[in-house]
């Protein structure tokens, strides 16, 4: 019923009234009705959709037009003013303002703009550009005392206790010993000072850590030795394989003769999967390394941008007639902490693969590191909500304090009285307690990090212990974190026979006899290839054999790909040619790169049973037999994949026997409209997925000599197309894949990080929504969503379709709203346009779902995903992650945990709990989160009742002596009383335990129980 009924837009009364119910996407034919259809067609959408709410709730549907002024995309906020304003909260938004003025006026952001940087000469840049260091610093060495008093004096409590004990400089004011008041406080910020002090030290230390690692540093004299933090814009740097890359970079030489190498990227979006580069032509072709220096050149870049997957610029040569000028694109450049992984050029690999970059950025304004967020004071709720306890308590003393002189008659000077009381009574909020919290985190940190069954736990920020036990939401990386990123072949299937893991043997066996029948014969090669053009002429007619079926499947696997073997040279470092001699071409020392570690598992898997890929280049692979022989393919055409066809192939001619073949694999999806009638593939692919499989359908089709010189003449005429080129060329491969022979279907499992599984289930029963922020594809974060249980296998997916504009968004966001108890999967970009146009409603949906993933998600769009949840819903979020790409999302969070994986430190350096694996967080929020909060609750309210049993005493005795403001006790026994008599027992609340920690594990309900309160600190001791 939802789905029949239409959206109405929000007009005026009288409007609404004369036009109710009026179906402005109606269907119906010409006429009025036809003419307001068109009025409101996407094309002039944002002229209308302004005034189109989102329909949040079923009701919606039911109601009136009238009601749609009740959502929330048309509700219309009363805006206080004037001393209402200013009483709510305005006064704290004009200091706010004022200190965000004064801070931008002492330091201006610089202004990003495009720069002109000449190769190897940096004193010839016209602006001066910041050092390339990294600093995750709070402080320096000025404004470390100012800064740590601030943040101190900026709470009510600290603050108040300020006042209280300048007043005691006042003599008509004083009422015992300064000791009395200064020394808690001075002993509050020394503790404060000294805790502040080493883990500013500790920062200090891993920056420079990072910060001093050497690089080459290409000069005239020759090769020198530089850190880091020295490079300099238009510096030339050497780096070698395995090594990351310090600051944005043109690359400009290569080793390689075919001026192209492979990077990993898992620093800038999370993928380890490998990229190619391509060098500089013009600099690529010089003889010499050193002749860069010979040459008058220049890169002109534009400006610094969070955008990683482009890039624009220009490299230009003067010193030549006439002058070159080549165009720089993202396929010429490399981003801050990617990774130099190997050349392309698989023969003459070396074991350090010598590049020559060009430094564009310093590290400061790269494009991962602007990314991050500025380095902010995170806060607990804790802190907060007893800030704010304490001015209820400050009221509570004037109030008393109020009383008592009224009490008097207001006889004398009672202002003097006044504060008098304020000052007796000031017990009433017990400096004490910022000593025991203080003391109580760090006593948790410590049990942290000496638990034994989560080793090697850092706690980095040792302030917010608490929030590990308030955590609602969970947002977490992929790669790196849930998973290994190391792909395993565990499927095959041919439609009748399926093989497994345990099952390989068999397909090695019948491979085997397939080659050697082959060799026997006298065949060779041409054998080999007679059954694909048999299964042409005959095929789904004549039923072919199981082993001539294997044979078929597993040398389509071994030649559709895009990987590389590659074999390390066993050369000195510091040569820059090697002899084909020089390679060792064992099978230990070969190793394969790919675009994608799902094509690596599969050539892992045909070199397992007995096929192996021995050498490749751009025009020719050739593959090995299990009896030895090598069997030569020229490749004619490859098609890569992409994430609109979801689907690549090749197209290969047996150099034995002239045979042409198209061989192509893909998703399910994509491939089940292109290949011959099968009743089996729907329902074996949506096995594999059940199993948590990636799964890949493989398909091939015989060409003849004419045909491929029809497509190839058609390929190479669209490829000129100056207008809808890419239509043209889609058009043209599309032709080919028409009725194409199945040959089988693999499924390969990504493998999950150790105790994934029940990890998130835990967590998922503690009360933690789970959202998955990636960057890698939606096919791939969806499958690991289900694998790893985040999605579980009875429930629902809803895959939000790409939209790029407001009015699809606006259709499909409704079309989300009528799912119900379903997991949420959506595209970076198509976040992107709904947080643009429907933030709070995208957000009043997403936090309904039980499950989030978010695929193709920049680093920026993670942290503002983490700020969208804290502002929204108003609750604790905790954000997991591995890479560099996760630190302004691990920034964001209330609570930031970083893994140190195989991507590197640098969300470990900058989180504020570091642990080795992501099923240590189990027990770190279960565990150590729930016991902190309760704790430091319980010694919270322990610390207030002691200080109101002093104060009620005071009252007593002072309204027995005619409300006199004469003090009951010595100020050193009231300062004894609130720190060494009551300190131990009151203290060893931070050693209670509820629950064994195997018992809060066993049952992750009772941390549920924490979140159902919106404060433990307020609650009635004992309830709960």
């Amino acid at each position: 019923m939802a789905e029949q009924i239409p959206l109405y837009p929000v007009r005026s009364a009288a409007a609404a009234a004369n036009c109710k119910r009026a179906t402005y996407f109606s269907a119906a034919g010409p006429g009025p009705g036809a003419e307001r259809s068109s009025r409101y067609q996407l094309e002039d959408e944002s002229a209308h959709l302004d005034e189109m709410p989102l329909m949040m709730s079923e009701e919606g549907f039911e109601n009136d037009e009238s009601d749609y002024h009740k959502l929330p995309r048309a509700r219309i906020m009363r805006r206080k003013r004037g001393l209402e304003w200013f009483v709510c909260g305005g006064w704290k938004f004009l200091c706010t303002s004022c200190c965000d003025w004064l801070i931008n006026i002492c330091q201006r952001k610089r202004e990003l703009k495009a720069r002109t940087v000449w190769l190897g000469y940096p004193e010839k840049c016209e602006e001066k550009h910041p050092r390339n260091s990294i600093k995750n610093q709070k402080y320096n060495v000025f404004t470390f005392i100012p800064g740590v008093l601030y943040e101190q004096f900026k709470f009510f409590l600290n603050l108040y206790f300020l006042v209280v004990s300048c007043s005691q400089f006042v003599p008509a004011l004083k009422i015992g010993y300064l000791y009395t008041y200064w020394a808690p406080l001075g002993f509050v910020l020394a503790v404060t000072i000294m805790r502040e002090a080493i883990d500013e030290f500790r920062r200090f230390q891993r920056d420079k850590e990072v910060n001093s690692q050497l690089y080459s540093k290409l000069t005239v004299r020759g090769k020198v030795q530089v850190k880091s933090s020295d490079i300099q814009v238009g510096d030339l740097i050497i780096v070698e394989k395995n090594q990351r890359i310090p600051s944005d970079m043109v690359f400009l030489r290569t080793s390689e003769k075919a001026g192209s190498c492979f990077i990993r990227t898992d620093q800038l979006d999370g993928e380890t999967d490998w990229k190619l580069k391509v060098a500089v032509s013009c600099t690529q072709r010089l003889p010499a390394l050193g002749d860069l220096f010979s040459i008058n050149a220049y890169v002109y870049a534009q400006k610094p941008q969070q955008d990683i997957h482009s890039f624009e610029g220009t490299f230009t040569r003067e010193d030549s007639d006439p002058p070159i000028h080549e165009s720089l694109s993202i396929e010429n450049t490399l981003w801050a902490s990617t990774v130099v992984a190997s050349g392309l050029k698989w023969v003459s690999c070396r074991q350090h693969i010598d590049g020559s970059w060009f430094c564009m950025h310093s590290a400061s304004l790269c494009l991962l590191v602007g990314a991050f967020n500025p380095f902010t004071f995170k806060v607990g709720l804790l802190d907060l909500e007893l800030n704010q306890l304490t001015k209820a308590l400050f009221l509570a003393l004037v109030a008393l304090s109020v009383v008592m002189v009224t009490l008097q008659g207001f006889s004398g000077p009672w202002y003097r009285s006044l504060f008098r009381f304020l000052l007796l009574f000031s017990y009433i909020i017990p400096i004490s307690l910022r000593v025991n919290l203080d003391m109580g985190k760090a006593a948790y940190g410590w049990m942290i990090m000496k638990d034994e069954n989560i080793p090697g736990t850092v706690v980095r920020t040792s302030t917010i212990p608490e929030e590990l036990g308030r955590l609602v939401y969970l947002l977490t990386d992929k790669t790196g974190t849930l998973t290994r990123n190391e792909m395993v072949f565990k499927r095959l299937h041919l439609g009748t026979v399926s093989y497994g893991t345990d099952t390989m043997d068999e397909i090695q066996n019948q491979l085997m006899n397939s080659y050697s029948q082959v060799q026997s014969q006298g065949g060779g090669n041409n054998a080999s290839s007679t059954p694909p053009r048999k299964a042409q002429s005959s095929a789904p007619k004549v039923r072919k054999s199981v082993s001539s079926r294997v044979h078929e499947a597993v040398k389509a696997v071994a030649l559709c790909h895009n990987v590389t073997p590659v074999y390390e040279a066993r050369g000195a470092a510091g040569e820059t040619e090697f002899a084909e001699a020089d390679q060792d071409f064992s099978d230990d020392n070969r190793t394969y790169q790919a675009s994608s570690p799902d094509e690596v598992a599969l050539v892992q898997w045909t070199e397992s049973v007995g096929l192996t890929l021995v050498n490749r280049d751009l025009t020719s692979m050739q593959l090995r037999t299990p009896s030895g022989q090598i069997l030569t393919y020229c490749i004619l055409q490859t098609f890569p994949f992409t994430s609109e066809s979801k689907r690549m192939g090749v197209i290969v001619r047996d150099e034995s026997t002239a045979e042409i073949t198209f061989y192509m694999k893909g998703a399910d999806v994509a491939m089940s409209t292109v290949v011959q009638y099968n009743d089996w593939l729907e329902e074996e692919c949506g096995n594999m997925a059940r199993e948590g499989l990636r799964t890949l359908v493989v398909a091939k089709r015989a060409l003849t000599e004419e045909q491929y010189q029809d497509f190839e003449n058609r390929y190479n005429q669209a490829k000129l197309s100056v207008h809808d080129r890419t239509l043209k060329v889609a058009a043209v491969v599309e032709s080919l894949e028409r009725e194409m022979e199945l040959l089988c279907l693999t499924g390969v499992e990504d493998q999950l990080q150790a105790d994934v599984r029940p990890t998130l289930e835990m967590l998922r029963n503690a009360g933690l929504k789970i959202w998955m922020l990636t960057g890698d594809k939606l096919e791939t974060a969806t499958c690991i969503a289900k694998s790893s249980h985040l999605v579980s296998r009875t429930q629902d997916t809803h895959v939000f379709r790409p939209v790029t504009s407001r009015g699809e968004a606006h259709l499909e966001l409704n079309a989300f709203r009528r799912k119900h108890d379903c997991a949420l999967v959506i595209s970076g970009d198509s976040l992107e346009v709904c947080l643009k146009y429907y933030e709070r409603e995208f957000a009043e949906l997403a936090c309904q779902c039980p499950a989030v993933v978010c695929c193709r998600c920049a680093p920026t769009q993670k942290a503002r995903i983490v700020k969208l949840l804290r502002q929204h819903t108003g609750r604790r979020t905790c954000a997991v992650g591995d890479g560099g790409n996760d630190v302004s999302m691990i920034q964001a969070a209330d609570c930031g945990i970083g893994i140190e994986g195989k991507e590197g430190r640098q969300a470990s350096l900058a989180a504020d709990f570091s642990v080795p694996q992501f099923r240590h967080t189990g027990r770190l929020l279960t565990v150590h989160g729930r016991s902190s909060y309760k704790r430091s609750a319980a010694l919270s309210q322990f610390v207030m009742h002691r200080g109101l049993i002093i104060s009620t005493m005071q009252a007593v005795f002072s309204s027995v002596f005619y409300f006199a403001s004469v003090p009951l006790y010595q100020g050193f026994l009231m300062v004894g009383y609130a720190t060494v008599y009551t300190m131990f027992p009151v203290f060893s609340l931070v050693l209670d335990q509820d629950v064994k920690p195997e018992m809060a594990m066993l049952y992750p309900e009772l941390y549920k129980d924490l979140t159902k309160v919106d404060s433990w600190v307020t609650r009635k001791p004992g309830n709960g």
